[in-house]
């Protein structure tokens, strides 16, 4: 019987949900891997809506559940219906609409709330000691949660390959240790069984962000 891994998305798109291109390589791998993708996303208006041809907001109201059900085709459940008892796993693919739907980190970084569906449902995986994969900007989020643990959103030091590294001092801020890895590794917190790859966070070829998915998610697989 193959894992069951939840996979939380927060939207359609990098700049207002949850980046495409990293969600399709979370369901691929976890295919690759013989486990079922159960995926999840919360019921509650973005943020805002971005165009993501000017890179500018808009008038618009969209859904994080709807929107999210695009990258699922069509099977998604509420966030508020998942029960950690059946799963194995949750991984939680970046895009900023994880900083601005599943958190307030976009606007207010180390001080930001996290969306209580999204808290109870870190905490009750990490309870359990089932592992939890964050790729991209989704480390925050544990960062926030669980204070000392070992993670990776790439490098610490800002340049043109590493255009977000500023976000590794801010998690460090939280009391985290930050471990430099390039785009094609991951870290894994034993202790909290956390696994973390940058993803998008690095200006990186794309098959290389895809690689240091697979490698998240088969982490995340051997050790559920």
């Amino acid at each position: 019987m193959g894992k069951r891994v939840a996979v939380v998305l927060a939207g359609c798109g990098v700049y207002d949900g949850s980046e495409i291109h990293e969600s399709s390589a979370v369901m691929v791998h976890l295919s690759r891997e013989g486990a079922q993708a159960e995926v999840y996303a919360p019921d509650v208006d973005q943020m805002h809506v971005v165009d993501h041809v000017k890179g500018q907001p808009t008038q618009e109201k969209r859904n994080v559940l709807v929107e999210s059900a695009r990258i699922a085709r069509g099977n998604i459940k509420d966030l508020a219906k998942l029960d950690v008892k059946g799963l194995d796993a949750l991984i939680i693919p970046g895009g900023f609409g994880v900083a601005k739907n599943l958190s307030t980190w976009a606007t207010q970084g180390k001080n930001c709330i996290i969306s209580k569906e999204v808290e109870d449902v870190l905490k009750a995986f990490h309870a359990a000691k089932k592992p939890i994969g964050l790729c991209c900007i989704s480390p925050v989020l544990a960062a926030k949660i669980f204070p000392g643990c070992e993670l990776t959103v790439g490098h610490d030091t800002e340049c043109e390959k590493w255009p977000y590294a500023k976000t590794a001092e801010t998690m460090k801020e939280l009391g985290c240790k930050h471990v430099n890895k390039h785009v094609t590794e991951t870290h894994v917190d034993m202790k909290n069984k956390l696994v973390t790859t940058s993803a998008f966070m690095c200006n990186a070829p794309i098959h290389e962000i895809y690689d240091g998915i697979g490698k998240m998610v088969k982490e995340v697989v051997r050790l559920a």
